[in-house]
């Protein structure tokens, strides 16, 4: 930038000019780093007492956990609850919607837009039948796999391209009974083993934030 004020020294007001431009530049790279180290994580799920411990609200137990252990809690927000940590310099928006799950894109459109949040820095958690109970799957992209949640996200965002942890809840469950089982609450074998997954899932979201995805993926899948 020197030759930017070598070329007008001969004239205060272009000197002024040019530590405008200098000051704008500076600014607009503050603001993409600020921008940047800001992250979406939304655990989807259902609102109301008799979804709570069911299996399709796993997502919003991860980040029920999570905001335990850094000691926050969620404040009713614009179409859900919302709690904000901050790891290292980054900022971390947990949100829940309030949607129902069907309806969550929704809510992740309007947080994205209202932070200014973009789809890399997006994660959503979620069950998923076809994985193992405690499998974990992570993925910077992919299909809805069935999942309402996903599929409306998919549609209101306009892209299958996002990352998504994937919290496996198994298939074991009888021809025609998928609802009543997503819908059920975890058996008594599931409920002793989940606080290791939890934990887990804290380490995941923590790394997304600090590691990125690629990093992630490579040390958390299939755990």
């Amino acid at each position: 930038m020197n030759w930017i004020k070598k070329l007008f020294k001969t004239n205060p007001s272009s000197e002024q000019s040019v530590e405008m431009i200098l000051e704008s530049e500076e600014h607009q790279k503050n603001t993409i780093e600020e921008v940047s180290k800001k992250f979406l994580i939304v655990g989807l799920g259902n609102i109301g007492g008799e979804y709570v411990n069911t299996r399709h609200n796993i997502g919003f137990k991860v980040l029920d956990y999570i905001a335990s252990k850094h000691g926050v809690s969620f404040e009713t927000a614009k179409l859900g609850v919302v709690a904000e940590i901050s790891i290292k310099g980054r900022k971390l928006i947990l949100l829940k919607p309030n949607t129902y799950m069907n309806l969550s894109g929704k809510a992740v459109q309007y947080w994205m837009q209202k932070e200014n949040i973009s789809k890399e820095n997006l994660l959503i958690i979620t069950d998923d039948l076809n994985l193992a109970f405690g499998t974990i799957r992570i993925k910077g992209k992919g299909t809805d796999g069935g999942h309402n949640g996903l599929k409306n996200i998919q549609l209101l965002l306009n892209t299958s391209e996002y990352p998504r942890f994937r919290f496996g809840i198994s298939d074991e469950f009888k021809k025609g009974q998928q609802i009543d089982y997503v819908l059920g609450e975890w058996n008594a074998v599931e409920k002793e083993k989940l606080p290791e997954r939890f934990e887990l899932g804290k380490q995941i979201v923590e790394s997304f934030a600090l590691a990125g995805l690629n990093e992630t993926m490579n040390s958390f899948n299939g755990k």
